[in-house]
Formats: structure tokens, C-alpha cells, sequence
């Protein structure tokens, strides 16, 4: 419906139950088709939590509530409406949608309603790739990353979305990876409130740094080449993880392209300093190797030189990497002939 300048989506009252007259199926006990018409107070007791079962009469402008809403909302508790394991069967997203939104309301999840969760986790494997990747957009580039990602956590609901995050973090006994998400979701949000655009290649490649990580260092423990296990460990986690969430290639390529661009930053070889520099994804690179510095500050010298060499001109840019070279600061080890390496191969092979 138009109203002046604004559009106001306008939807039928539905009921929860199916008197013969409507079009409702249940499959292993998920709603897989909904579309029974009834009245308010049966469209109430359909949605999924009282906060969100408000509504707003414009013949009186006042605030009907038939579920409790009001008072949770005054108490700021996310309750499901009915029973919780079976809402939660009928459509596990709903899991997600509580922690969403009680990080984004800053809500606390009714201990009935939060008891579920981390039994009916696995469920999650049973909805749409598509809409899971769709829900997490929703949940991270909202502005309460962080917010969302320590109630993943919480509720045990990381693991069903990023289970090779979620083991790379378990085996991680420092903390230095999740210390490393968490400083890039923490950046994440304050672009979100800038108004500035984050990129879900970007948010992707944070979230599955971690799995990165450990996936390229078994490789690299079983003698593959550096460059070559890089490669394996960006498609390995890749192709593991879209069978989750469907991560489309534009934004799966540019992810791995971070990632791989993630060993050049330690170079300061005149050639290939501009060379990054000049990679459509150099800044993105940038960010997550800046990132980092929240797992360790040992690299805290090559960030600083990357972060002056972006606010250099080319030409004094060009002019300092040459003096350093003449002085031995970056000198290039004599090259070698090259010989054929022999192939690895691949786990399984």
C-alpha cells in the first residue's frame, strides 16, 4: 500500500491451525507450507515471539497485545510463543532469529525459550543454504556483530553454521584467533554506525580465518609447499562450508583472494609493495592483517610501514623503498635456479 511518499507492506491475518479451510502441511514436524487465513488474535498466537506480536490499531492508535508482549518488551525478554522445541522444529531459523534479535533489542532470551537451542542446533543443517547465508548478513552487517557472534557462541549455534571456525576456536587454546574475530567484528560495527559498506567477501573471510588457519597448517605440517597449501586450505574451507551457507562465488573468490594476499604483506621488495598495493582487494587484505594484531604484535612493524605506504605518493613511496634497499634492509636473496618441484598430492589421492 502507498501512503504518500511511504510503502507499507500490508498482510493478511493468518491463523496457527488448519480448520480444512486453508493450505497447511507439517513435515517431520517443520512447517514447510503456511497459508490460513484468520483472525487478529489467531495471527497473534502464529508469530514466533511476544515482543514481535504487537499491534497497532489506527482507528484508536492504541497497542493491542494478546500474547504478553508489552510487559517482555518492558522487561526486554525475547519469549517464543508456544511451546519451544516445537516452534523451533516448525522452523529452526528461528533459532537464529532469537539471538539476532535479542543482540540487536540487547534482549535476554527467556530461559524457556533459550533451553532448546543448543540440542536442536543441528537442525539448522535441514534449512536452505540460501537462507542461512541471507540470516547472517541480517545478524553481522546490522551493527551488532559482536553482539551476535558472543551469543552463537552462548547458545551453541556457531558450530552448526561455522563448524570449522567454531573447532579451529575450541583447539585454539590462547584465544589469539577468536581475539583476532572478535577485533574484526568489532570494526565490522563501527563501519555499520559510520554508514561505511562492509563487504560480505570481507565479513567471510574474518569469520573463517580461523578454519583458514587450522586447515593450512595440517596441510603444511604434511610437507606441502607453502603456496600450494594456501591454495588447498582456501578451497578445502570454502567447499566445506557453502554445503552450510550458500556463499555465493562473488563474494567466496574475493574471500580467498584476502586470504591469499595475507603472506605478501611481509615483502618490501619495490615491485611487489606496488603490486599489492594495486590489487582490488589490497585494502580488504589490509584490514584483516591489521585485524590480526589482536592475536599478536609481532607483525606490528609491517602494518605500520603498509598503513604509511598507503598515505605516501608513489613517487617518495618509490624513493624510500629503493634508499631501503641500498641500505640492506630489504636485501633479496641471490636468486636461485629454479628445479622442478614434484608434485603433492591431494588427501585421498
Amino acid at each position: 500500500m502507498v501512503y504518500g511518499k511511504e510503502i507499507i507492506e500490508v498482510a493478511t491475518f493468518r491463523a496457527n491451525s488448519d480448520d480444512g479451510s486453508g493450505d497447511r502441511e507439517l513435515e517431520d514436524g517443520r512447517l514447510v507450507r503456511d497459508n490460513v487465513y484468520g483472525t487478529i488474535e489467531d495471527d497473534a498466537v502464529r508469530r514466533d515471539f511476544t515482543c514481535n506480536a504487537l499491534y497497532y490499531a489506527i482507528e484508536d492508535f492504541s497497542v493491542r497485545d494478546y500474547v504478553g508482549g508489552y510487559e517482555d518488551v518492558q522487561a526486554r525478554t525475547m519469549r517464543l510463543i508456544g511451546d519451544p522445541e516445537t516452534r523451533y522444529r516448525e522452523d529452526p531459523v528461528r533459532m537464529l532469529r532469537a539471538v539476532r534479535l535479542a543482540a540487536k533489542l540487547d534482549f535476554t532470551i527467556e530461559p524457556a525459550t533459550a533451553a532448546p537451542i543448543p540440542l536442536l542446533a543441528p537442525l539448522l543443517g535441514e534449512a536452505a543454504p540460501a537462507r542461512l547465508f541471507e540470516e547472517m548478513l541480517k545478524m553481522f552487517l546490522s551493527g551488532h556483530a559482536v553482539a551476535s557472534f558472543e551469543r552463537l557462541e552462548a547458545h551453541g549455534l556457531l558450530g552448526a553454521l561455522l563448524p570449522e571456525t567454531a573447532a579451529a576456536l575450541r583447539s585454539n587454546r590462547s584465544g589469539a584467533l577468536r581475539r583476532m574475530v572478535l577485533a574484526g567484528l568489532r570494526n565490522t560495527d563501527a563501519r555499520v554506525a559510520a554508514d561505511e559498506p562492509v563487504s560480505p567477501a570481507f565479513l567471510f573471510a574474518l569469520l573463517l580465518w580461523p578454519a583458514y588457519c587450522r586447515s593450512l597448517a595440517g596441510l603444511q605440517a604434511q610437507g606441502m609447499h607453502a603456496e600450494e597449501a594456501q591454495r588447498r586450505a582456501a578451497d578445502r574451507v570454502t567447499l566445506h562450508q557453502v554445503q552450510t551457507i550458500a556463499l555465493p562465488k562473488r563474494f567466496s573468490l574475493p574471500m580467498q583472494e584476502i586470504w591469499l594476499l595475507q603472506s605478501r604483506f611481509s615483502s618490501r621488495q619495490r615491485k611487489r609493495v606496488f603490486r599489492l598495493l594495486s590489487h582490488p582487494r589490497f585494502r580488504a587484505a589490509f584490514d584483516l592483517w591489521h585485524c590480526a594484531l589482536a592475536a599478536s604484535d609481532s607483525h606490528a612493524d609491517d602494518v605500520e610501514f603498509w598503513r604509511q605506504a598507503q598515505a605516501t605518493s608513489g613517487d617518495e613511496l618509490s624513493a624510500s623503498l629503493v634508499a631501503a634497499s641500498a641500505a640492506g634492509e630489504d636485501e633479496e636473496a641471490p636468486a636461485r635456479r629454479r628445479r622442478r618441484r614434484r608434485r603433492v598430492p591431494a588427501a585421498g589421492e
